[in-house]
Formats: structure tokens, C-alpha cells, sequence
């Protein structure tokens, strides 16, 4: 069941300052969805998705998309536009959000940020943080791993260095670990602690976050919930046809639950180890989620 957290205080904040971006955050199963959802209805609003996995088409189930119900109730934004084997970054939801915002307010609606892929709120926000250029030496030495000694070498090099960056990304998605690596190799500092220096405070739009706040039990509880519900609506059945598709290198085939599903349909992973293992990686990423609101700068709304 989603949470079903306080709008007062965001409904206040939209009212009070028309022109800030109602930004609602969260960890995953909190009940984003429907705080947007309730809160668009009440504002004249609509829904921008942040989100790094419903931005694609075909995934479904495992993303948590708004249903067709939901979706009837307020109109969303960025999600089902990108096929899913053309990876999109950051820098590019950022354009892709900043028109969608710009058509939004242009009709005299308010839009509702939602979602849980941090980097991408971040950058919406903030702008991204200063990387370093390509380094052409560095990326030829990731190519001769990857030849020599196969995918998972070059991931299991990201893991030693940038752990968080490395459960982000799927060893098959050569490109973005590489990258990553790239990046420690050149400046001695993760993806996270390049953006964790950025600074937290709006400079693209003034923004409104709001956070739903639930206990860690209470958390568990959700996602166990919604795993379950998840499997017996048909995920396994939805990864067989992503699979067949030819979508198990696509970017949104490595994020969690994904992954486990396409472990199991490859034989790595027991059925009856399945929906734990789902459940343990979804526990990781909240945890995750919860160390990053600790640090930003949002209103807690309790579930």
C-alpha cells in the first residue's frame, strides 16, 4: 500500500511561492507516486518523473510505473520516451526536464518533480558537477581489460574504488563503468563525491523538496509488499520478454530487481533465492536514498 504522507505542508510551499518547483522525493516504495499524484490534483498540476529506469519503454513492472488509473488522474511527464538500448544521462534528462517544465508552466499548470534517481534531481537543480575530460590512454587500458580478461573485470576494478557507482551499473554497460573509473583514475574522487561537492543549495530553479519520511521496519515492510506483488503480477514473465527482446544489455536491465530477474532466468539464481535477493538489493538502494536525504536540504513529510 502507498504511503499515504501529509500534503499540507507542500500544498503551503506551492501557494505561498508560485513560481518554486515542488520537487517530492523519497526512498523507493515510499509512496512518491501517489504524493505527486494527490498533489497535482489539488494544484492544477502535472507530473514530471525523475526517474532513471520508467523513462524507458518496456519496463514496466520492475520500475514501478504509474498505472493506467494513476496516470488518468494527473498527466506525467518522461515517462515511456526513451527506448530502452538508448542509454540517457543525466545531462540529457536535464534538457529533456527543463522543456517539459518550460510547456508545462507555459499553460499556466504547476509542475510536480517526482522521483528517486538522485543524481538526476541533483542535476535538475544544481547543474552537474565539473568532470574531467576524456582520457584517451585510460579508456584504451579499460578496451584491453575488457578483451583480455572479459566485462566483469573492469566492473570488479569500479567495485574495488567506487562502490556506489559500481551497484548503479551493470557490468555489461561497458561504457558508463568505464567512465566511472575513468573519473577515480583521473581525480582520486567517485561520481558521488564529485557531486557531493557541488553544493545542495538551487541555483537552476528555487525548489520546494519534500521527503516521505518512513522507518526503516515500515520501509521493509513496503518493499516486501511490493516485491511480492510485483512477481505475482508478472515480472518474471515481463524479464523473459525484455530478454527475448534483446534488451539485456539495455542500461535499465542492471537496476535492482532487474537484475536479479535476468540472474535468475539465466540460471545464476535460484528461484526460491529470488524474491529475497530482490528485496536485499532493494533494501541496499533505500538505504542509499535515505544516507543522501540526510544531507540534502528537504521538508520530511511523515508516512
Amino acid at each position: 500500500m502507498a504511503a499515504e504522507a501529509s500534503i499540507d505542508l507542500p500544498i503551503a510551499a506551492a501557494r505561498t511561492d508560485p513560481e518554486a518547483l515542488i520537487v517530492v522525493v523519497g526512498p523507493t516504495a515510499s509512496g512518491k507516486t501517489a504524493l505527486a499524484i494527490r498533489l497535482a490534483e489539488e494544484l492544477d498540476g502535472e507530473v514530471v518523473s525523475a526517474d532513471s529506469v520508467q523513462i524507458y519503454r518496456e519496463f514496466d513492472i520492475g520500475s514501478g510505473k504509474p498505472t493506467a488509473e494513476e496516470r488518468a488522474r494527473a498527466r506525467h511527464h518522461l515517462i515511456d520516451v526513451q527506448d530502452p538500448l538508448d542509454p540517457i544521462d543525466a545531462a540529457r534528462f536535464v534538457e529533456m526536464a527543463d522543456a517539459v517544465i518550460a510547456d508545462i508552466r507555459a499553460r499556466g499548470k504547476r509542475p510536480i518533480v517526482c522521483g528517486g534517481t538522485y543524481l538526476w534531481v541533483r542535476a535538475l537543480l544544481h547543474g552537474l558537477a565539473p568532470s574531467p575530460g576524456k582520457n584517451d590512454d585510460v579508456r584504451e587500458r579499460h578496451r584491453t581489460l575488457v578483451m583480455e580478461q572479459g566485462r566483469t573485470a573492469l566492473h570488479d576494478r569500479l567495485r574495488e574504488v567506487d562502490p556506489a557507482s559500481a551497484e548503479r551499473l551493470h557490468p555489461n554497460d561497458v561504457v558508463r563503468v568505464s567512465r566511472a573509473l575513468e573519473v577515480f583514475e583521473l581525480t582520486g574522487q567517485s561520481l558521488r563525491a564529485q557531486q557531493e561537492t557541488h553544493g545542495f543549495l538551487p541555483e537552476r530553479y528555487r525548489a520546494h523538496l519534500f521527503a516521505i519520511d518512513c522507518t526503516p521496519d515500515d520501509l521493509t515492510r513496503r518493499i516486501t509488499a511490493r516485491v511480492d506483488a510485483w512477481l505475482e503480477g508478472g515480472w518474471l514473465d515481463e524479464g523473459t520478454r525484455l530478454l527475448q527482446a534483446g534488451y539485456g544489455a539495455a542500461r535499465a536491465m542492471g537496476s535492482v530487481g532487474y537484475r536479479q530477474i535476468a540472474m535468475h532466468l539465466s540460471g545464476e539464481l535460484p528461484r526460491e533465492e529470488l524474491q529475497p535477493a530482490i528485496v536485499r538489493a532493494t533494501r541496499i538502494f533505500a538505504r542509499r536514498q535515505r544516507t543522501w536525504l540526510n544531507h540534502a536540504p528537504v521538508t520530511r513529510l511523515d508516512a
